[in-house]
């Protein structure tokens, strides 16, 4: 159960609802809006080899978890400049998986992100490297409907779409420990300039809402390297209105402990 260059991680922090501190200022900012979240638990060992060097599938209850993430993206901005209203915003879908450091440290691993916007789509690339596809995309509700569209239009990609509708229904009063573990990530890992990197979040806790699923059409979770996964209803499906996010700068991840 090890991605390459991954060492052991002895204590991972406590999944928490609520953020750490970010350290020094921050380096963007934005909102993420009419969020729907669908997981399916996998075995690690299915996850390990997509990883970065020097972290591990992040487990609870001896399992991880891939989701497939639908929203509205609301107003990108660098610190402290307002968002950007029109090139900021756009719907967004993408497939992330759990990950762990060598020093403890809790985040997500992005296998892939859709978005409608094609300079932020190609500014990601650039400044971070991180995958994001170029897709022709929706997001609409209608009363208690959400419905999330998507499909690739960049040339020399292969073809991948999405279509998930959910009705959302009452407030989760209480998130259980698996609600949290999947939600409250603070940090994205990735490869940067050769070497894996954390980039610290941070945003209010998120409000939570029960969800039914209406419709997932999707071969995105496939593309993003787990055949088959997505082709069984997931094992959660919740909603949130959203959250005011703060992003920090990346920081590299020390293979001996804290970076």
């Amino acid at each position: 159960m090890t991605a390459p260059g991954a060492v052991p991680v002895s204590e991972p922090e406590p999944v928490t609802p609520d953020p750490p501190p970010l350290p020094g200022r921050p380096l963007m900012t934005q909102s993420w809006l009419d969020a729907t979240f669908l997981h399916w638990a996998l075995d690690p060992e299915a996850v390990a080899p997509l990883l970065p060097a020097g972290v591990l599938p992040d487990i609870i209850d001896g399992v991880t978890y891939v989701g497939l993430i639908a929203f509205r993206m609301h107003r990108i901005g660098w610190w402290p400049l307002p968002g950007m209203p029109y090139l900021g915003t756009f719907p967004e879908t993408n497939v992330r998986l759990y990950s762990v450091d060598s020093a403890g440290r809790r985040g997500v691993v992005f296998r892939s992100l859709e978005a409608s916007r094609m300079l932020p789509v190609a500014t990601a690339r650039s400044a971070f490297r991180l995958p994001y596809r170029w897709a022709r995309m929706s997001a609409y509700n209608h009363d208690d409907m959400y419905w999330y569209a998507s499909r690739r239009r960049e040339p020399g990609l292969p073809p991948a779409k999405s279509l998930i509708g959910v009705r959302v229904g009452a407030a989760v009063e209480e998130p259980n420990a698996v609600d949290h573990f999947l939600t409250a990530r603070w940090r994205l890992h990735f490869t940067l300039g050769g070497r894996t990197v954390h980039m610290p979040n941070a945003h209010p806790r998120w409000p939570l809402h029960h969800a039914e699923l209406l419709a997932c059409e999707e071969d995105l979770v496939a593309a993003a390297g787990l055949p088959g996964v997505a082709a069984r209803p997931p094992d959660s499906v919740l909603f949130s209105p959203g959250v005011p996010v703060r992003f920090g700068s990346p920081r590299a991840v020390s293979r001996g402990g804290r970076g």
